[in-house]
């Protein structure tokens, strides 16, 4: 048995290469971007008004004062989405700009829609009073002032967020390099495991599989479902490690017969394979059977989760995906820290997964408290949950006030940073 740490260790030089492809922006959330997306264009494209109001040239309020206003000729409106002016501008000219209209050349400054006195009247809008001297560029979005061309608008190796999606959209950016989906085939294992509704109270539901599959909305992988392993089947599994090899399965993962049981055949299978980086026990609860290597001189790995529900999404979150953000070329994942609420014990030598609820006080502070209910078996707890807290090996007794470390259960932390 290894610790937590080691394990971390040996999945971060287990690397396998995954390929890329090029996809349409719009279709782009949650893939990790392969190379640094460059804008084609200044953004904004042209200078263009700020508020509703009237463009004029600042030079020409030079003077005015208060108590002698000036006249300025209104010679036109522009609505934003239509084409500027294409007049000769002579002094004291002024031409009605809605937000986001162009301004058109010889006019450097907007005067808001709110400050606007007209002459004669509102009736009849012929000219504009100006009374004061105006700023150059009041209210003036510049050309390129938000995205230069040629500038970076998101860093490779960035999960893409909707955030992205706009820029992108905004920019013009259409097509986009990304990595390609990490595919999983899944098997869970035992004769007891069903996927029947009405069952005896010796058989269990097949769970795992329904939880790993919805996870892939939020993480970067595509899902295969393969069904059950039965008790018999050690053949057939080893089977599907042959298949995977020459297969475009990146990553082959069951749940359950991986422990030292009469039927737990995964692991000694899984030897009859040339395996680097293998590890199997990992001194964590839950989750402490744990199995993984890699296909010895392929892109190809194995991890063998235990089957108890709670075990199995323990490991597939603290080991299956920062294995998959690693070959995918992302930053480690960091923790949220938070303020233990309630003391907890457990066993010293061991890391602890446990099911929390994560919140904040009226002050802001984040806090987090250890739920009711933390064997391995119970899935109300995790229902109840909306976060993992790490606790690390070398202590035992954790007190209130202690700082976590965090992980959310159904996204990952990388989408915060």
């Amino acid at each position: 048995m290894i610790s937590y740490d080691q394990s971390r260790k040996i999945l971060k030089k287990a690397k396998i290469k995954i390929k890329d492809e090029t996809i349409l922006s719009e279709n782009s959330l949650n893939r990790v971007i392969s190379d640094n997306i460059y804008s084609n264009i200044n953004y904004p494209a042209g200078n263009n008004a700020a508020f509703d109001g009237f463009a004029i040239n600042s030079k020409d309020t030079n003077g005015i004062k208060k108590n002698s206003p000036k006249q300025f000729r209104i010679i036109g409106s522009i609505a934003a989405g239509t084409k500027s002016l294409n007049k000769k501008i002579k002094k004291y000219d002024a031409v009605e700009i809605m937000t986001g209209g162009i301004i058109p050349k010889g006019f450097d400054t907007i005067i808001p829609i709110e400050q606007i006195i007209f002459y004669p009247n509102k009736n009849n809008k012929k000219y504009i009073l100006v009374n004061q001297k105006i700023k150059k560029f009041n209210h003036v979005r510049f050309a390129g002032s938000d995205f230069r061309k040629g500038e970076i608008v998101v860093k490779k190796n960035t999960i893409i967020q909707p955030n992205h999606i706009l820029a992108f959209k905004t920019l013009g950016v259409k097509k986009i390099k990304v990595k390609k989906k990490i595919n999983i085939l899944f098997f869970s294992t035992g004769n007891e495991i069903t996927d029947q509704d009405n069952i005896p109270n010796w058989k269990v539901r097949n769970s795992n599989s329904h939880y790993i599959k919805n996870l892939k909305e939020n993480f970067l992988f595509n899902f295969k479902n393969g069904g059950i392993l039965r008790d018999n089947h050690q053949n057939i599994y080893k089977s599907q490690i042959k298949k995977l090899i020459s297969s475009d399965t990146n990553i082959l993962i069951t749940s359950g017969a991986v422990s030292a049981g009469k039927y737990d055949y995964i692991p000694s299978v899984v030897k009859t394979f040339k395996l680097s980086n293998y590890f199997k026990s990992v001194a964590i609860r839950p989750g402490k059977p744990i199995l993984f290597g890699k296909i010895k001189g392929k892109q190809k790995a194995i991890f063998g989760l235990p089957g108890n529900p709670m075990s199995s999404s323990a490991c597939f979150r603290f080991f299956v995906i920062p294995f998959m953000e690693n070959i995918l070329g992302l930053t480690e994942e960091q923790p949220i820290r938070a303020n233990l609420k309630n003391s907890f014990s457990k066993k010293k030598n061991f890391t602890r997964f446990a099911k929390s609820k994560l919140s904040t006080t009226k002050n802001g502070k984040i806090e987090v408290e250890i739920l009711q209910g933390q064997e391995s078996f119970r899935v109300k707890s995790f229902v109840k949950s909306n976060i993992w807290s790490l606790l690390p090996a070398g202590k035992s007794k954790f007190k209130k006030g202690d700082i976590l470390d965090c992980f959310f259960p159904n996204h990952s932390n990388q989408t915060l940073i």
